[in-house]
Parts: structure tokens; C-alpha cells; sequence
């Protein structure tokens, strides 16, 4: 992002709107939808929303789910964004709310070492309010847009009276300083900004933390430009236009040095009460940067406590199940949770009426502060007692009865992960392929658990858990028999609109293992394995936190299915760490985890079973004759892959590299198809220069044979080595040969890099294309990569720019890298 200002800067930042690149953005946004029937490719989908206003305008609102967030290379990050067609008929975006943000150590970048070692002051600790989220921008016909998170006032809506009772706050608000909302809608429209505040009004709606009357309003904690990047306003100057415009101000801290930071933040968290009020939590705004040689850009995460809040909620939820006639779940805080209930159904006879407001969410915060006036106490004084007392020990305190509850199907990476954990940190590890027999096996493997936790500090529960009734035998089994467990969910995401990709990934990894694995035999039973699968993603049932029996866990990990098991290694780790520090003495180095995920890779499984427990013995029983059944298995055996293609094969990083350097210094214009392919993540996974494809081997027989004829040589003296099942014939060296990359070229569709194969015609190692070169992405699925040879011969003949769109730029310096001459097998 260029800079321009943002909360290092110190003072207002602006820039206005580029009517290309949100058109761009919107095309992209769209493609993402279902709708545009691009719903999940490129690893996220996007849930458009389309709205009418008073004024017969339609704006459009843009979501994502929540665990996308997580993933590189977004068209946008940001969560709340609305955007129109304006009167010159461009596409703009009229409402922009945060990047997304995250709790400490949720994700990689808020680990407090990367915080320290990727961020720079000052820092913004701003008090975290607690209502809903309202976002205030101007219209180009010069009203005022007041929304939600995703939804503008219409009354036909869920969500609706959040943004009409934002609307109303902000007339009175502006009304009491003789303003408009005409007139604040000019002002913010001059300022190509969207207003962010918090509606706290528990007149309204009720959440965690009280806000009586005289502190009830629009908190004005933020104001952001209208960009597709994120750029927003410093503190002060958040500050001085809630004090023109009648908003109420956040209260905020300023700090220099990120230790002190950690230090006020954790001396806060001791009590949950700053500035002698109760606080849910502080947001942390500063600027950030992925790297050393990186721009730096504004960023937030926030530290969000987690007693007495966890209690109030605790008492909310129980209170609910009481009227509903069902019998309150609760595992922490029994004492005083007892003495709530009681309090409250006391409350409830004497005034029956109050069952239905409390129902309606109103009333919650007077009855729980009730019963603490009638101890004499507050939420704080309950926690300090308790932990004194040795009933409640903080997750930071936790140092064993760990259960970790993978929610996953076959082929997420779960048993690797798992085994990684347990090398790692010598953690116990049951797996449910190891209970023999199928009687009584749930409960038998809770006992398992049970048992290691004598043993171990944490215990891996390494089975998929994907409907909740496995989940809810899991936790009531290992709670009776241990009941001071702590749960944590391992929930392997399963976006219904990313399903294509997740089953890609699944299916790759599950087929990549062959039969290496206790129940799935991938080599042998391939058409019934992929029945298993889909069986499985058609049953499986996301983790609800906020129902039974999620409700449950005490932490809940998302990952991502179509990461690598490494990456989700580092996300379990970390996030554990966060939530229970005192499990962890020394933390893994990266060549730790890299080591840990490789041994687990190669695992063998011991105990073997068939997909039935036995009744293929039943089936074959006083069947058919044994030369029929040899015959069976004759035909079963995979036929052998043939050749795709041979190609000198390019190191991955040093490609990439390569390539952040050449668009590094270029004009945004210039570079747009390349951070697009970035953003949608369609960059090649690998690079190479193609030598020859099997279509033309009839054109070029005698260089297809030769290389045919020194991959069965190379294939036979592997062979020998290490025995043929273990030989993978796409990993075989033929030969080196010398690639200069010269210049990248592209147009709309595809960029490729222009090669030139040193020395490589001696060895038959030259490229048969008219153009060598290496192929570096396309703009979607439906492209196939040979479209660069079309690109480069356009090209040639063409040149750049004109009608056919085409652009190049040389690679500077003279680079040349070592290629590994391979033949590439046909994936089936």
C-alpha cells in the first residue's frame, strides 16, 4: 500500500478512490460468489448481499467467512464492505470497515514474538467496547449510509435495527450540536472515509458489559479510507472528529515500546477492570510489515480476557436453559453458579415477567449484577476468591488434563499433526484405529484417554469426530471418568463453498499415501475410498461454539483443510500457547516443526484393518475358486502411469523471488496482473521449462524416445537401490542444464517468463517450443498453461501494448538458474 499516513504518520490520512482498481476488485469479489459460479475457487468464497435504500439506490454488500480471513493473497481483508455503482457509473466503494483482526497468538502474525519482531509504534491500546459494530458514510446524492456489519437499515432484515438504531443515535447525537446528517455525510464523503463506531445501548440490545442510559451512544473508535487496502486514521485524530461531530469518544493508551505494552496489558487482564470500569479487552493499533524488506501498513490485533466475562457468559447461557425447561450445562465456576441459579429462579417467581425480557435479551446485565450486590462482591473479587481457593485455575495456570478433539474427515492431515505434537513434546496419542473390535470401541477409547492422562500432560484424541454426537459422547465419557478436563477442538474448516478445493486436497493426500494407512487402502481400494470420503464431507457437522455439545470446549483451533500440515502444526502450537503457556518449557524452533511433520509423514501405520472389520473374510468364505480371486487382484493392481511431459524443473523459491523483485519497484498499473495472480492465489505451485510434451512425440520421436530411455535407466538403477515400490518416477534426476530467465510477458490471461536453455542441446535437453519458457500463472481455471506458447508467438509477431494488450519487462542482471531435467508421469 502506498502511504498515506496512517496511524505512524501521526496526522489524517487521504487518498481517493482509483475507479479501475474497484472495478477490479468487484470483479474479483464477484467471481467468488456462487452467484458468479465461481463460489470457492482460489481457496475462499464471497456472500454478496444487494440492498435497496430510501432513495431507490442499491449498494452491495461483500462477505467472507470468517477462517478465509486467515488465508494470503485476498483481494481484500476487509470485514464490513459495501460498494455502488455511482452517477458517472463507477463502481465504488462506499462503505469500508476494518482488516480483519485477531485475538493474541490466534494466528501467526499475533504470536507475541512475531508482534515483536514485525511491528513498530506507537501503539493504540484502545478500551474494546462492548456492543455491535456501525459503520457511517456519504452517498454521492449527498445523504448519509448507516450500516451494520453486513446489512443497511432495511427493515425486512435480521440485522436491520442495528443499523436503524444507529441512524437514530446519530441524529440525536449530531442534532444536539445543530448538525445534519446531510452535513456529516459531506464531510466524510470529502474525506473518502467510512466512520467506525460501536453501538452500545442496553435499552436495545444487552451484551457482556453494561451501559446505562447516561452511557449509552455511538463509541467512535475508528475511521477508515475507502480503499481495497487498509488504511485508517491515527487515535488523535479519531478523537478530535468524534468531539466536531457528537460522537462519543474510546478511551485509549499510547505506548512506544511493545514490552510495555505486554506489561500494561497483562496487569490489566489480573483484574479486568480498567479505568474503574470492567473491559472485555483492548485493540492494539500500530503498523506492521511481513518482512524486513516489506512496506510497513496499519494493523490491529486485540487482547481480549478472559475472566469474569467467561463467567457472566456462563451465567447467560445457564439462565436461558432454565427458562427453556433444560437443565444447565456448566463445568467452571460451580460454587458460585449454583448460587446464581438459585438467586435467579427466585427472581423469576417474584416477577414472572421478567422471564420474557430476559428471553428478548434484556435484563441480563441487571439480574447478574443484582445477585453480585446481594454477595457483596464483584465478577473480579469471585475470580481472585476462587483461584485463591483452588477451584479455578486460569487457562494461563493450566499445566495438564489437556484432551485436543480433532473435528476433521479423512485425509485432513489430523494423524499427522497428531504424531507431530506428540514427537514434539512427548504428549500421550490415542488413536481410534487401535481399538481392536467394534464393541463398546467409544467408550473404550475415552478410557484410553482417561489412562494417558495419568501419564501425560495433554492427550490427543486422533479420530475425525465429525458429527456431534461424537463430540457429545467424547467429552460426557472423558469428563466422567476425569472431570477437570480441558477440551480444545482441532476443527479442520469445512467450507461448503470451498468443498472442490478441500476434497482436492484430501483426495491428494489420502492417494499420495497408498496403502500407508491402518483402515483407508488407497492403492487397492481406490473407488471405494473416494465413496468413504464423500461420505464422510456429506455427514460432517461444523463446529458450533455456540451450541451442544461445542459449547463445550474450552478453545477452539480453526485450520485450513487445504494447508499443509506444517502450517496447521504451527497454528496448533501457537495457539496453544496463547490459551495455556504453562504446557510449553522451551518452543519449538521452525527446523523443529519441519523435522516433527516430516517424521510423522513417514510413519508407518502397525495395526492394520479392512474397511469392515472381516467381512471380506465372510465374503470370500466358500467362494469363489483361488484362481478366481488371484485373478481379482490381477485386476485390481493399478495399471502403471504413463509420461506426461519432460521438463527442466526450477527452484520454487528462487523463481518467486525473482519475480517480487521485478515488480517490486513498477508502477501499480504495471503490476497488477501479477499482485492479481498473487491475490487469487493462481501462481504456479511449481515452475518449469518444458522440454517436450507427449503431444508432440510424434512430431519429435527420436528426442522423446531418448529421454524416454533415460528415465527407464535412471528409474531401473533406483530401482535396485531401494526396491520399485519406493521409487516415485516423477523425483528422478536425468541431467542439470542452465536456464536464463530474460523477461516476463504477459497479457490479461497469462504470464509466462522467456527462457534460454544453456548448453542443453548436447544432451538433448533443448526445448522443443518455438519459444522456451517457463509458465508463471493464469488468471483462472479455465486457462490452461500452455496458452503462453499463443501468448509469446503473439508476442513475436505483435509486440507490446496496442490491441492485443500485451505487456513485458526484462529480468535485470543476468540470471540463471540450475534446472533438474525430470519426466513428469500422468497423475492417473
Amino acid at each position: 500500500m502506498a502511504q498515506v499516513g496512517g496511524l505512524a504518520g501521526g496526522k489524517a490520512p487521504f487518498k481517493p478512490q482509483h475507479p479501475q482498481e474497484v472495478r477490479e476488485l468487484v470483479q474479483l469479489l464477484n467471481a467468488h460468489t456462487k452467484r458468479g459460479k465461481g463460489g470457492g475457487k482460489g481457496g475462499f468464497s464471497v456472500k454478496k448481499a444487494t440492498f435497496t435504500l430510501p432513495t431507490g439506490r442499491t449498494v452491495d454488500s461483500w462477505r467472507l467467512q470468517d477462517w478465509d480471513y486467515k488465508k494470503p493473497y485476498l483481494p481484500t481483508y476487509a470485514r464490513g464492505l459495501f460498494t455502488c455503482q455511482n452517477k458517472d457509473g463507477n463502481q465504488e466503494i462506499v462503505v469500508r470497515g476494518y482488516d480483519k483482526f485477531f485475538n493474541h497468538g490466534e494466528v501467526r502474525n499475533t504470536e507475541w514474538r512475531n508482534v515483536e519482531n514485525n511491528t513498530r509504534g506507537p501503539y493504540e491500546l484502545s478500551v474494546k467496547e462492548n456492543g455491535c459494530i456501525i459503520f457511517l458514510a456519504g452517498m454521492d446524492d449527498g445523504s448519509l449510509l448507516v450500516c451494520s456489519k453486513h446489512s443497511t437499515g432495511a427493515r425486512t432484515d435480521i440485522s436491520v435495527s442495528h443499523a436503524v438504531v444507529g441512524e437514530q443515535w446519530a441524529e440525536r447525537q449530531l442534532g444536539a450540536l445543530g448538525k445534519t446528517k446531510e452535513d456529516l455525510a459531506r464531510k466524510l464523503r470529502e474525506m473518502n472515509a467510512t466512520a467506525v463506531a460501536e453501538l452500545c445501548d442496553d435499552r436495545f440490545e444487552e451484551h457482556v458489559l453494561a451501559y446505562p442510559p447516561e452511557t449509552s451512544g455511538l463509541y467512535l473508535h475508528g475511521i477508515n479510507l475507502n480503499l481495497p487496502e487498509f488504511a485508517t486514521y491515527p487515535g488523535y485524530e479519531v478523537g478530535k472528529f468524534a468531539e466536531q461531530w457528537g460522537f462519543k469518544k474510546t478511551m485509549y493508551v499510547m505506548e512506544n515500546d511493545i514490552v510495555q505494552v505486554k506489561k500494561f496489558l497483562d496487569n490489566v487482564a489480573e483484574t479486568g477492570v480498567y479505568a474503574n470500569r470492567e473491559t472485555e479487552g483492548f485493540v492494539i493499533r500500530c503498523q506492521a510489515h511481513e518482512n524486513p524488506a516489506a512496506p510497513w501498513h496499519d494493523w490491529f490485533f486485540k487482547y481480549k480476557f478472559e475472566e469474569p466475562y467467561l463467567m457472566y457468559r456462563q451465567w447467560r447461557e445457564c439462565t436461558k436453559a432454565m427458562i427453556a425447561g433444560k437443565a444447565p450445562k456448566y463445568k467452571k465456576h460451580q460454587k458460585i453458579t449454583e448460587k446464581y441459579l438459585t438467586f435467579a429462579r427466585r427472581r423469576f417467581q417474584e416477577q414472572p415477567g421478567l422471564t420474557k425480557q430476559y428471553q428478548n435479551n434484556h435484563g441480563i446485565i441487571s439480574l447478574r449484577n443484582q445477585f453480585l450486590a446481594s454477595e457483596g462482591v464483584t465478577g473480579a473479587d469471585v475470580i481472585q476468591a476462587e483461584i485463591a481457593g483452588g477451584e479455578y485455575k486460569p487457562a494461563r495456570d493450566v499445566t495438564m488434563n489437556v484432551v485436543l478433539i480433532p473435528i476433521a474427515t479423512i485425509g485432513c492431515g489430523k494423524t499427522t499433526v497428531a504424531l507431530a505434537l506428540k514427537n514434539l513434546f512427548n504428549w500421550g496419542h490415542v488413536q481410534n484405529d487401535n481399538i481392536e473390535g467394534q464393541k463398546n470401541r467409544p467408550r473404550r477409547f475415552a478410557q484410553a484417554l482417561a489412562n494417558g492422562l495419568i501419564q501425560y500432560p495433554v492427550m490427543i484424541a486422533d479420530r475425525n469426530n465429525h458429527q456431534k454426537r461424537e463430540r457429545r459422547q467424547l467429552m460426557q465419557d472423558v469428563s466422567s471418568m476425569l472431570p477437570e478436563v480441558k477440551f480444545v477442538a482441532l476443527h479442520y474448516v469445512h467450507d461448503r463453498g470451498n468443498y472442490d478445493e478441500i476434497r482436492k486436497a484430501m483426495r491428494e493426500r489420502v492417494f499420495s499415501r497408498g496403502d500407508n494407512h491402518q483402515t483407508i487402502h488407497a492403492s487397492t481400494d481406490a473407488g471405494k475410498v473416494e465413496g468413504i470420503m464423500d461420505g464422510f464431507l456429506q455427514r460432517f457437522e461444523p463446529c458450533d461454539p455456540d451450541s451442544e455439545p461445542d459449547n463445550g470446549f474450552d478453545l477452539v483451533i480453526d485450520l485450513d483443510v487445504t494447508a499443509n500440515s506444517r502450517d496447521n502444526l504451527e497454528t496448533v502450537i501457537s495457539q496453544l500457547n496463547a490459551e495455556f503457556p504453562k504446557l510449553f518449557d522451551d518452543m519449538p524452533s521452525s527446523n523443529d516443526l519441519d523435522s516433527a511433520t516430516s517424521d510423522a509423514l513417514n510413519v508407518k501405520p502397525g495395526l492394520k484393518h479392512t474397511l469392515n472389520f472381516g467381512s471380506d473374510k465372510k465374503r470370500d468364505r466358500g467362494g469363489a475358486p483361488a484362481e478366481q480371486q488371484k485373478e481379482r487382484q490381477r485386476q485390481k493392481q493399478p495399471k502403471p502411469r504413463k509420461m506426461e511431459y519432460f521438463c527442466a524443473k526450477l527452484h520454487e523459491g528462487r523463481v518467486l523471488r525473482i519475480l517480487e523483485a521485478v515488480f517490486r519497484d513498477l508502477d501499480s498499473e504495471t503490476a497488477r496482473f501479477y499482485c492479481q495472480l498473487k491475490q487469487m492465489r493462481r501462481i504456479q505451485p511449481e515452475f518449469h521449462v518444458t522440454i517436450i510434451h507427449r503431444t508432440a512425440q510424434t512430431a519429435h520421436p527420436e528426442k522423446w524416445d531418448h529421454l524416454c530411455d533415460l528415465h527407464a535407466a535412471a528409474y531401473e538403477e533406483a530401482a535396485a537401490k531401494n526396491g520399485p515400490g519406493e521409487i516415485d518416477g516423477s523425483s528422478l534426476n536425468l541431467g542439470m542444464v542452465q536456464v536464463q530467465l530474460e523477461r516476463v510477458v504477459w497479457n490479461n490471461r497469462v504470464m509466462c517468463i522467456v527462457a534460454r536453455m544453456l548448453n542443453a542441446s548436447e544432451n538433448g535437453f533443448d526445448s522443443v517450443n518455438p519459444i522456451a519458457h517457463v509458465t508463471v500463472g493464469t488468471a483462472d481455471q479455465s486457462i490452461k498453461p500452455k496458452e503462453s506458447n499463443d501468448l509469446l508467438q503473439k508476442w513475436m509477431e505483435e509486440g507490446t501494448g496496442g490491441p492485443t494488450g500485451i505487456r513485458d519487462v526484462v529480468v535485470k542482471g543476468s540470471v540463471v538458474l540450475d534446472g533438474s531435467v525430470r519426466g513428469v508421469l500422468q497423475r492417473l
